[in-house]
C-alpha cells in the first residue's frame, strides 16, 4: 500500500484553510461532497436493483424455456414464432447491457465530480487514495471492477438463447 499516503493527503489544503474566515466555505464544500457521495451510492444501489430485475427475469425465462423445450409440443411452433421470440429475448439482453453501460457512465461522471471536490478537502480518501489502493482497476488480482463482470452476463444469456434456438432449428 505504498504511495497511498501520497494520494490521500491534499498538499494544497491545511489547517489554515479551516480558520474562521474560510471555515463556512469549507463546511459548504464538505456538505456538497457528502451529498455527491450519497448520490453515487444511490446510483450504485439502483444499478444493483436493475441487475437483480434483469437477472431474475432472464433466469425465469431460461427456466421456462428449458422446461418447455423438454416437452414434445415445441415441434408444432412455426419457425417465424421462434425467431420472433428470439429477437425479443435478444432485445431484452441488449436493453440490460445498455442499462449496465449507462449506470457505469453515470457513476464515472459522479466520481469525477467527487474527485474534484476532494481537491478542496484535506484528504482525498474516496477517489484518489482508495482508487490507488485498488491499483486503479488495472490488476484484477487486486480489484476487478464490477462493470467488467456485469457486462458479460447479458451477453451470456444472449448466447444461451441463440444456442437454444439454434438447437431447435
Amino acid at each position: 500500500m505504498a504511495g497511498i499516503s501520497d494520494s490521500l493527503w491534499n498538499e494544497d489544503v491545511d489547517e489554515s484553510d479551516y480558520r474562521d474566515t474560510t471555515a463556512s466555505y469549507h463546511a459548504a464544500v464538505f456538505e456538497q461532497y457528502k451529498l455527491c457521495v450519497e448520490m453515487a451510492d444511490r446510483v450504485s444501489a439502483r444499478r444493483n436493483l436493475a441487475n437483480t430485475f434483469f437477472l431474475t427475469l432472464h433466469s425465469g425465462l431460461f427456466a421456462f424455456l428449458g422446461a418447455w423445450l423438454s416437452g414434445d409440443h415445441h415441434d408444432r411452433v412455426p419457425v417465424v414464432v421462434l425467431l420472433a421470440a428470439l429477437v425479443v429475448l435478444l432485445g431484452m439482453c441488449a436493453t440490460w447491457w445498455f442499462t449496465v453501460r449507462s449506470y457505469h457512465q453515470l457513476n464515472k461522471g459522479k466520481f469525477a465530480v467527487i474527485g474534484a471536490l476532494e481537491e478542496r478537502l484535506p484528504a482525498r480518501a474516496f477517489v484518489a487514495a482508495e482508487w490507488r489502493a485498488l491499483a486503479e482497476g488495472q490488476d484484477w488480482r487486486v480489484y476487478l471492477p464490477l462493470n467488467h463482470v456485469e457486462r458479460w452476463i447479458p451477453l451470456l444469456f444472449a448466447g444461451g438463447y441463440v444456442v437454444g434456438f439454434a438447437a431447435l432449428a
